[in-house]
């Protein structure tokens, strides 16, 4: 009983000290990439490598947002019923 309890005891310390393997989280953050141009700032925001939203930010106005709403990749925009070629994005009004 002696060495059985010697045996397990043995074990558990060396158990103890090995490293633990721990399983890898999924990123919450987004990944965002960020490109500069001489009229506009593009902010590209990824998840788990999928494009969901693009924030665009011109030098003169405000920024204003195309967003995957649907998750099938591509970016979706309104159309007003009025004039079919008028997209209109979605934009910041408020901010606090």
């Amino acid at each position: 009983m002696k060495k059985l309890f010697q045996l397990l005891l043995c074990l558990a310390l060396s158990v103890g000290s090995a490293p633990l393997m721990l399983a890898a989280e999924p990123d919450d953050e987004p990944e965002i990439t960020i490109t500069r141009s001489k009229t506009e700032i593009i902010e590209e925001y990824r998840a788990n490598g999928r494009l969901y939203m693009i924030k665009i930010t011109p030098k003169k106005g405000f920024a204003y947002y195309l967003v995957d709403t649907d998750g099938d990749g591509s970016l979706d925009s309104r159309q007003n019923e009025l004039d079919e070629g008028l997209l209109i994005p979605r934009w910041t009004l408020f901010n606090w």
